[in-house]
């Protein structure tokens, strides 16, 4: 993998269409995982569990497993039903197994005609448990993929690795199944080309840890005010700056995070406060990577 140094005071003018200034992504997050796995060591839980300590993959852990599974039958639709009455399309990511195991969310989301970014197969398996052996990481790449199409009826567009732990070749192998952008870098505020050994360059289009439900309430300890104080002021900074040169904000959502009623007020109060700005381009990932890719000379 690589990518130019670019430092931002270096770069040319970024525009979005229609001469919009911040292009706002809220992105919810449809995992699954699995109950237990046949292995003795610690399965990665895809984020804290709300009860702690650690068990063997092969030892079912109810109360973290449950908590998750609440996004699933609860907080999901009461995303969905925010996200509608603010006329605001969220961009889902999916991994394969949600589209086997929960196929009503996924559903719900394609009805609607939401963007919905492959997800890898399964949240608990790491596309780093692969980074010696090529073939393997890629035979879940296209397992993935293949199920995305399956159940979705689209072409898959992006990537979005699970816990962001991708390898040092998953953007090449991305780029062989003809895949245009990657999720899996956080380093910038702005898109930019990534090259691959086939000579076909893929757009990183950052997501985020910080403001990430998981980091503001699980890690921060934040209530709904703090969350909503969070989403604003990230907004606002990047508002401000976007005066010279447009800037990209993504907030990352997992519908048994900030799905729990004591926490939705902050999502339902950003849509309503980011809604007042006319210049916002509320748009998909694919349609930034797209634009980018046509018009990526004049800024870098």
């Amino acid at each position: 993998m690589h990518y130019d140094f670019v430092p931002l005071p270096h770069r040319k003018r970024l525009e979005w269409p229609g001469g919009k200034r911040l292009a706002v992504i809220l992105t919810i997050n449809f995992e699954y995982w699995d109950p237990v796995k046949d292995t003795d060591r610690v399965i990665y839980p895809g984020g804290p569990g709300i009860v702690g300590g650690t068990l063997t993959g092969r030892t079912y852990d109810n109360p973290n497993w449950t908590w998750r599974e609440y996004g699933q039958r609860v907080g999901v639709w009461r995303m969905f039903d925010a996200f509608e009455a603010a006329g605001v399309p969220p961009s889902c990511t999916m991994n394969a197994k949600m589209a086997l195991e929960r196929r009503q969310v996924v559903d719900y989301a394609v009805e609607k005609g939401w963007e919905i970014v492959p997800h890898n197969y399964e949240q608990n398996e790491l596309l780093t448990d692969y980074q010696d052996d090529e073939e393997a990481e890629r035979a879940v790449i296209r397992e993935t993929l293949r199920v995305y199409r399956e159940t979705t009826g689209r072409d898959p567009k992006g990537w979005l690795s699970s816990s962001l732990r991708c390898t040092p070749a998953t953007v090449d192998l991305i780029a062989e199944e003809g895949l245009i952008f990657t999720c899996d870098l956080l380093n910038d505020d702005q898109p930019y080309l990534v090259q691959t050994r086939s000579g076909t360059p893929i757009v990183s289009i950052p997501y985020t840890s910080e403001v990430n439900d998981f980091t503001v309430f699980m890690r921060q300890g934040k209530d709904a005010d703090g969350g909503f104080a969070v989403f604003r002021e990230q907004f606002d900074w990047l508002y401000r700056e976007a005066a010279t040169s447009a800037r990209h904000l993504c907030i990352g959502l997992h519908p048994h995070v900030i799905g729990q009623p004591f926490r939705m007020r902050a999502l339902t109060q950003f849509l309503d406060y980011a809604r007042q700005f006319d210049d916002v381009w509320w748009t998909t990932r694919a349609e930034i990577a797209e634009w980018y890719l046509q018009h990526h000379a004049a800024h870098i």
